[in-house]
């Protein structure tokens, strides 16, 4: 079966970066397009991309032209590596040209007809891009993924809402430097430093969650009713956002009950054996001192949400640790999982 061809929006930059990584060697998808800023558009992805990740650049790209930012595409699918606000004319303008876009950036996340998705936690919130085309006359689609730090509690927040209900989570991260894209933060401002400010980040990580984790109504979200205090740090971790969360919920539970909501979460992309979905969405380490942005960022490929150190909690009901791989499953493989779900589903046609 011949691959689907798709584009990718910001190739150079970071984000963009993981897409043409995770991308090489697709079972499903297959790289025919790359944009970029005035400055790099025309270069080949050798000559302008100052590649940081550890594996080589795939040899695909190497000699591919970049293309402008506001070139015409004919891939049916975009993936959009591109900044807030330089992100939102140019995804609107290919979603009403026919593309589906999947999208990192927060333009789009918050509008009520737009999807944010994560498989696991919401497949049903695609029905949306009915109401979406509808409403804006697009052919097209954009499909957002969330916030990199929402990520991984939200996935933990889902089998525990299922189960016992959620009245409010207070959340504290301890975030990657690579959040911050490249080259990021000064390294006179992170080494030997935690930076307790991350502009912007604290109200995404306490909105995010509850329109993923709420009830699909006449193709509308009504959003989960629980409230989420976020306090945000910038830490002098290269990649991996670990999160401490401490959650109170509506229906008291064992903490035998709680482990085993968490242990035997099952979802859509494993049912279906998406090429990008984790083998298990949830993992749990019993180890006191896990999980560790080194040793467990890469679980399950970088695409699983890692939990460990699951304990009552003196205010709350229980506290526990998460982490979640901020560049894979919160950026780039994120996006790609929401692809492959479209895919399966069939709502991507070549």
């Amino acid at each position: 079966m011949a691959k689907l061809k798709v584009a990718i929006l910001g190739a150079t930059g970071t984000v963009g970066q993981r897409f043409i990584q995770l991308l090489d060697g697709h079972p499903w998808f297959e790289v025919a397009a790359l944009t970029g800023s005035e400055r790099t558009a025309g270069q080949t992805y050798a000559e302008a991309s100052r590649w940081v990740l550890d594996t080589p650049m795939p040899a695909a790209v190497r000699d591919m032209r970049i293309m402008s930012e506001d070139a015409a595409l004919d891939t049916p699918l975009v993936f959009s590596a591109l900044p807030s606000k330089t992100a939102g004319v140019i995804e609107a303008r290919l979603a009403t040209a026919g593309h589906i876009v999947c999208s990192n950036a927060s333009d789009y996340r918050m509008d009520a007809d737009v999807p944010l998705l994560i498989p696991e936690v919401n497949p049903e919130h695609l029905e949306m891009i009915a109401v979406q085309r509808k409403q804006r006359g697009w052919s097209g689609a954009i499909v957002t993924n969330p916030n990199c730090t929402a990520t991984a509690p939200t996935m933990v927040l889902r089998p525990l809402l299922n189960a016992f209900g959620v009245e409010k989570v207070l959340l504290v991260s301890m975030q990657a430097l690579s959040g911050a894209g490249y080259p990021g933060v000064p390294s006179y401002d992170a080494t030997e430093n935690v930076i307790p400010y991350i502009g912007g980040e604290e109200p995404k990580v306490e909105e995010e969650p509850q329109k993923m984790l709420g009830d699909l109504v006449d193709g509308r979200v009504v959003p989960a009713n629980f409230t989420i205090s976020a306090h945000c740090n910038r830490v002098p971790v290269l990649e991996g956002h670990l999160v401490c969360l401490s959650i109170g919920l509506q229906r008291k539970a064992s903490l035998e009950e709680v482990l085993a909501a968490l242990s035997n979460f099952r979802a859509l992309p494993q049912e279906l054996q998406l090429p990008s979905a984790p083998p298990q969405a949830i993992v749990l380490r019993e180890e006191p001192d896990r999980p560790q942005p080194r040793r467990d960022r890469m679980t399950g490929a970088g695409m699983a949400a890692v939990v460990g150190r699951v304990r009552p909690c003196a205010l709350l009901d229980y506290k526990l640790v998460t982490l979640g791989h901020n560049t894979i499953r919160g950026a780039a493989g994120g996006s790609i999982l929401n692809a492959e779900l479209m895919y399966a589903q069939g709502m991507l046609q070549s």
